[in-house]
């Protein structure tokens, strides 16, 4: 893809309007004697960065008297040149040249357009800067360096009208941004609180005397239809403060394909980067945050990925790797993809790296589904590299990635590999950190909020509905195994008890893994701003924001990444706890359920087995086929390959002709049940009717 070097340069433009007004009012503080040691520190920063960003982009001239510019501003910093007069009037003379020049990029005008610098005014503020006396220049040679004969001083005027009438941009400084959508996101918490109020209203207007209803009615009617006018208007007022703050993706995008080549070359590699989704917006916040991980994401597939030229011929494949980055919008969420054709993921290598730095023992290691072993990457201190280099092998960055992607921004991390055909890294993140969609839910006396993203679904049952797995209290969910928890309980909160049989769980998701939440009510669902924590609260590691519900009421958000780890960690403590004999039968697990497979796990070591978890047709043969099982479980609807395809493939095999499959589904039907005859499965358990002792005795009978 050809790297679109006008949008740079509209974007150096914009920088540089916002520099050189500081440099103006940095040497007037100068010759009034009133500059203090920072302010001379940010007219040398605002030349460094004027001198960089132009650099980057090939415009000489602009570096050239920037450059010469900072070398001034540096004697001055370091205190070996004062602020004379002579020195003043030299940096005046090079901010208008600066000027000048960026007015010509605005109207236009290519880097090979430009004048070249005025070598006269570059070298006596490079003279100067050394403490050599030299002449300034005439002040109107530096408006247009590329003519001999001056210019008369209306020319100067003529730019800057020039400027004004293209400029079709005003420059907001971002923290008064902030400032105007954190007002906005108080008006519409406000609001809010309107609604309520219209509730009072009528449930008081039924306790007024018989001659008071009819004036009260009306009040209250009017009431209702002021707070409903106000409600799309105070939305649409809200969305656009936060459309000001929305830019496209192109921002970390095109810098991305442009940093790949030249890594690629460091690397002696080759590199092909496509960048499709550019226009999609993100909210600033998101796009400041998200450079690093993709940075970090880049550097992997260059260093890790990608196959050197030779390499790659000698796999049948063209010498130069191709790299995509690309994005899309789904819903309210935005899906940002990083893909390589490189080697890929060799998972032996990551189960050796993994047992070499301790990162997981053999018995955890055998556990793992592909797909969790894949994700060994993501942990700290991992890399697979054998020499540490200025590039890579530190063990660190990708996890940070998942850290930053999945704590930060409330976002999801997958990631998909295939030795010798590439990896792929997806990244779904919300459009904005500033306003999402919340859940208000009570429990006990405390109220709480879920960003809705997270939520799968809320379910009214009774808790006749829950069967034990193993200690763990668990619902039965049309094709998964879910844990249940109370909110209460996880919290440490006091505990309610129900007057009723009915339970109310909340559904919350990341990924394949699910979690039933048991609350006492729901109370509300509608667009909330999320207000940061404060520093001193940033060690809570369940809570990853604040909403407010009005009359500066605040409700904490709980964070269900959190929430989901600490469960998972409580579930398999006390797994661990149990004990395992020395002669365990060894027992493979394959769903694509995490949920299913870690009860399914749990049941089966409380009584003693060992137990191997795939997640998928394929991955369940390949780990059956690499060593003996005594006993394969599996469901049926998995992606790849499903079940009644993987016991077919297990039966031609002769270690498996004999040995005990059972298949448990949510298929009830007396046709999937014959179809699991046919294919050879000595069981057909239904997940509807799951009863753990029924699992247990089965396999028991079975296996003798």
């Amino acid at each position: 893809m050809a790297l679109d070097i006008r949008r740079f340069i509209q974007r150096f433009v914009e920088e540089a309007a916002d520099h050189l007004p500081r440099l103006r009012e940095g040497i007037s503080a100068l010759e009034q004697g009133h500059a203090d040691r920072e302010q001379i520190n940010e007219l040398f920063r605002a030349a460094h960065t004027l001198k960089g960003s132009s650099r980057m982009l090939k415009l000489v001239p602009i570096t050239a008297l920037a450059h010469s510019t900072e070398e001034l501003l540096s004697a001055l910093r370091d205190g070996t040149l004062s602020a004379t007069p002579a020195v003043t009037s030299l940096l005046s003379q090079s901010v208008d040249g600066l000027a000048d020049l960026v007015s010509r990029l605005a109207e236009g005008a290519s880097g090979d357009d430009l004048p070249a610098a005025d070598e006269a005014l570059c070298s006596a503020l490079e003279n100067a800067a050394h403490g050599q006396a030299t002449a300034p220049p005439s002040p109107q040679t530096t408006l247009a360096p590329s003519s001999a004969t001056s210019i008369p001083p209306s020319s100067a005027a003529l730019v800057t009208e020039s400027e004004l009438r293209l400029s079709d941009t005003v420059r907001v400084r971002l923290d008064r941004l902030d400032d105007v959508i954190r007002l906005m996101g108080e008006v519409l918490s406000g609001h809010h609180h309107l609604h309520t109020l219209v509730d009072q209203a009528r449930a008081l207007s039924t306790s007024l005397p018989a001659e008071q209803q009819a004036p009260f009615h009306a009040f209250h009617r009017d009431l209702k239809d002021s707070v409903l006018s106000h409600d799309s208007l105070m939305s649409d007022l809200h969305d656009r403060a936060l459309q000001m703050r929305m830019l496209p993706l192109s921002v970390v995008f095109d810098p991305l394909a442009h940093m790949s080549r030249e890594l690629a070359q460091s690397l002696g590699k080759q590199v092909d980067c496509r960048v499709r989704g550019s226009e999609i917006e993100l909210d600033r916040q998101m796009i400041d945050r998200l450079s690093d991980p993709l940075i970090h994401l880049l550097r992997n597939a260059l260093d890790h990925g990608l196959e050197p030229p030779a390499e790659r011929q000698a796999a049948g494949k063209s010498p130069r790797g191709q790299l995509v980055i690309e994005a899309w919008q789904d819903a309210d969420w935005v899906v940002v993809e990083m893909h390589d054709d490189g080697a890929g993921i060799d998972l032996d290598v990551v189960r050796q790296k993994a047992l070499t730095k301790q990162l997981v023992n053999e018995e955890q290691l055998n556990a793992l589904s592909e797909q969790e072993t894949l994700e060994l990457i993501f942990l700290p201190g991992f890399s697979t590299k054998s020499m540490i280099t200025d590039f890579s092998g530190r063990g660190v960055g990708m996890d940070v990635v998942k850290r930053t992607v999945v704590d930060e921004l409330n976002g999801d991390l997958q990631l998909a590999s295939e030795r010798g055909s590439g990896t792929r890294f997806t990244l779904r993140l919300p459009l904005s950190l500033a306003m999402m969609r919340v859940l208000l839910v009570r429990v006990g006396d405390i109220n709480l909020g879920v960003t809705a993203p997270y939520v799968s679904e809320l379910v009214e049952c009774s808790s006749h509905a829950f069967i034990d797995a193993a200690g763990q209290r668990t619902l039965i969910l049309r094709n998964e195994f879910v844990p249940v928890v109370s909110l209460a309980q996880l919290l440490g909160l006091p505990v309610t008890t129900s007057v009723t049989d009915k339970t109310l769980l909340l559904v919350v998701h990341q990924r394949h893994q699910k979690l039933a939440l048991i609350i006492d009510s729901l109370i509300d669902e509608h667009d909330m701003v999320i207000k940061p924590l404060p520093g001193h609260l940033r060690y809570l590691p369940l809570v990853s924001g604040m909403v407010s519900m009005g009359r500066n009421a605040l409700v904490s958000l709980l964070h269900v990444p959190a929430l989901l780890e600490t469960t998972r960690h409580n579930v398999q403590r006390s797994s661990h706890e149990r004990p395992s004999p020395t002669q365990a039968k060894r027992i493979l697990v394959v769903d694509d359920s995490l949920n299913t497979r870690e009860i399914e796990k749990d049941v089966l070591e409380a009584w003693g087995y060992h137990v191997t978890l795939a997640e998928n047709g394929r991955d369940g043969l390949a780990k059956a086929l690499a060593e003996p099982f005594d006993a394969v479980l599996t469901d049926v609807e998995m992606p790849v390959m499903d079940g009644f395809a993987l016991t077919t493939r297990l039966r031609e095999n002769e270690a498996y002709r004999y040995r005990p499959i059972i298949i448990i589904t949510s298929r009830e039907k007396e046709a999937d049940r014959r179809r699991g005859i046919e294919v050879g499965a000595d069981a057909y358990i239904v997940k509807g009717s799951f009863d753990q002792n029924n699992l247990v005795e089965t396999l028991q009978a079975l296996l003798g």
